[in-house]
C-alpha cells in the first residue's frame, strides 16, 4: 500500500509502482468517482483499445415467462418463428 499527500492545489502524485502496474502515462484521462468514503480513479480507454474485451462472454440470460434468449432465440429467428410462440 502506498501513501500520498494531497497538495495545497488538491493534487496527488500516483506512485511509480502503481503507474507501472496500470500502464499510466502522462496525459492519460481518468474518471474520478466518489465511492463511500474514498475516491476511485478509473483510467479511461479509447474504444479501439477496448475492442474484443468481451470476447467469449456468455450472453445468454434467463427471462421470465418462458422467453427464449441466446442460441434458442437466434435459432427461432432463423426459422422465422416468433420466440414467444
Amino acid at each position: 500500500m502506498e501513501i500520498v499527500t494531497v497538495s495545497t492545489k488538491y493534487q496527488v502524485v500516483i506512485p511509480l509502482k502503481v503507474r507501472r502496474l496500470l500502464g499510466i502515462k502522462p496525459g492519460l484521462k481518468v474518471q474520478v468517482i466518489p465511492y463511500g468514503n474514498h475516491v476511485e480513479l478509473i483510467p479511461l480507454q479509447r474504444v479501439k483499445q477496448m475492442r474484443g474485451f468481451l470476447k467469449g462472454i456468455d450472453t445468454t440470460i434467463e427471462r421470465e415467462g418462458g422467453c427464449q434468449s441466446g442460441p434458442e432465440r437466434r435459432q427461432a429467428l432463423a426459422r422465422h418463428v416468433h420466440p414467444l410462440g
